[in-house]
């Protein structure tokens, strides 16, 4: 059997692949993946008499004594070490003793000619996993080769379903997750435990691209993740949708990106988590001198897929909070959205000492449209007057209709000056449009607007709301179409301010 079972096609529905243990069929070529079986006794008539008898079903190595048998162990592991218990330069029980300290892994059957049941039971009290008597035909020896082999696969397969009820167990920490970032953070961690690596990376896309925006770095050092960062996201981006199954990578642009940080590393589990959205990511784990085992891939399977399920429900959730934040009308975000983002800004603000400020609009009148052409053209109107007022802001502010015909504008890491500048030029801008009024034709319409920043109106949500609603109120009050901003209040008699 081939290892290409590995490369695992991450299709929603698909059965994944497993690892089937290898069954005896004798007079068969010996698959790859077969036991290797080590045998040590002196004659060689005996030796051929098992190479024979375990053709097809085992990688076969013969040796003639005890010396022998441990070189050939610490070149490679093996599954079964069959000994000769009366061998002339160290006895059997003495090898067993060596084998069963220096390479536990491995069952030994021991095969005397002189046998008791004293040396019966001390063999198999030291761990033997079978005593056998010679003369043994080969039919005696393949079968009891048959039995050592089975139980050893049946207690591998306990400890493969073991690893892999404990791997489930620990995705249910991806249940919770509700932000398609967090998704594929947390599963690198779980991967990571589940590998026992501690070099991990995950970089995903979160804007619907091609190209991946985030990335999460665990085991690394600030440098490192800094300047991977650099190349992943920016500089030499990895096209994660462009990953179609689980693989062990051992070149690349990835290792030339390493090469780039100063990070050293021989290889490095691949593992891409897609939804059924277009949301993608993957998920790097490094080798670090250790190969990966068909264990290690089985359990990277587990998590890919639970973190695939649990990315659907963040997609869906993000989705649904995102159209909980938008207004129905105007498509600008809703007051609900203006609350959180404001107590986001302010915090941004208040952490990295710079300026934030707000504007407060209503519409001139706007009763009149609604009266005169219809709420529907009123509707249109209020749509168009989003589309102008988003086109005289920068992306990085935030627009949103707060109820009726009054609408609020964040603009983050902006002066009064600056904020007062904008809000004229959002006035006149407003003025100078035209909207679509149906069979009434175009219309024209007029805005007032209320300035107030942070800090000095307010150093709250609410305060600063509250001044810029005031000053917009104000502007009404002085004749309408115009800008006032909080500091005009402080002017103002009875104003209550200063």
């Amino acid at each position: 059997m081939t290892r290409a079972w590995r490369r695992v096609a991450l299709a929603r529905g698909a059965a994944s692949p497993l690892p089937r243990p290898w069954r005896s069929e004798p007079r068969m070529a010996v698959p790859e993946r077969a036991a290797r079986v080590l045998i040590v006794d002196e004659k060689r008539a005996d030796r051929e008499l098992a190479r024979v008898a375990l053709e097809g079903m085992a990688r076969v190595e013969c040796v003639r004594s005890a010396d022998e048998g441990l070189a050939a162990l610490r070149r490679e592991r093996a599954d079964l070490l069959i000994a000769d218990l009366s061998l002339r330069a160290g006895n059997g029980l003495d090898l067993l003793a060596r084998v069963r300290r220096e390479q536990p892994g491995t069952d030994v059957l021991i095969v005397t000619t002189n046998a008791s049941v004293d040396s019966a039971v001390g063999a198999l009290r030291m761990g033997a996993a079978d005593y056998l008597r010679k003369p043994v035909t080969a039919e005696e020896l393949s079968l009891a080769v048959d039995r050592v082999l089975g139980r050893r696969r049946l207690l591998e397969e306990n400890v493969r379903l073991r690893d892999a009820l404990q791997t489930v167990e620990s995705c249910k920490a991806l249940i919770d997750c509700l932000d398609p970032g967090e998704v594929y953070t947390v599963a690198l961690e779980l991967l990571l435990h589940a590998l026992w690596r501690k070099r991990g990376i995950a970089l995903f896309n979160r804007s619907y691209q091609s190209m991946p925006d985030s990335a999460a770095f665990r085991g690394f050092s600030e440098a490192q993740a800094v300047r991977l960062r650099e190349l992943l996201v920016g500089e030499k981006p990895i096209a994660v949708t462009s990953i179609p199954e689980i693989d062990d990578w051992t070149s690349g642009p990835l290792f030339d990106a390493f090469a780039t940080a100063g990070v050293e590393t021989d290889r490095v589990l691949t593992v891409p988590v897609r939804g059924q959205e277009s949301d993608a990511g993957v998920l790097w784990v490094l080798g670090d001198g250790v190969s990966f085992e068909d264990a290690d891939l089985e359990r990277a399977m587990i998590v890919a897929g639970h973190a695939a399920a649990s990315l659907d429900n963040a997609v869906r959730y993000s989705q649904a909070k995102a159209k909980a934040f938008v207004d129905d009308v105007t498509e600008l975000h809703n007051a609900r959205y203006l609350h959180h983002q404001m107590e986001h800004e302010l915090r941004r603000a208040e952490r990295y000492a710079s300026p934030l400020s707000i504007l407060f609009l209503d519409l001139d009148h706007f009763k009149r449209v609604n009266d005169q052409c219809g709420h529907l053209v009123g509707s249109r109107a209020l749509k168009e007057l989003g589309r102008v007022l988003s086109a005289c802001v920068r992306e990085v502010d935030t627009v949103a209709r707060y109820g009726g015909d009054e609408f609020t504008v964040i603009l983050s890491e902006t002066p009064f000056e600056r904020g007062h500048e904008v809000a004229e030029r959002i006035r006149e801008t407003v003025e100078q449009a035209r909207f679509d009024g149906g069979r009434s034709g175009p219309l024209a319409l007029t805005v007032c607007i209320g300035v107030a920043s942070y800090p000095e109106h307010g150093g709250d949500r609410e305060s600063l709301l509250s001044s810029a609603d005031k000053a917009m109120y104000r502007a009404k009050s002085m004749g309408r179409n115009r800008v006032c901003t909080a500091d005009e209040l402080r002017e103002a008699p009875g104003s209550g301010l200063g």
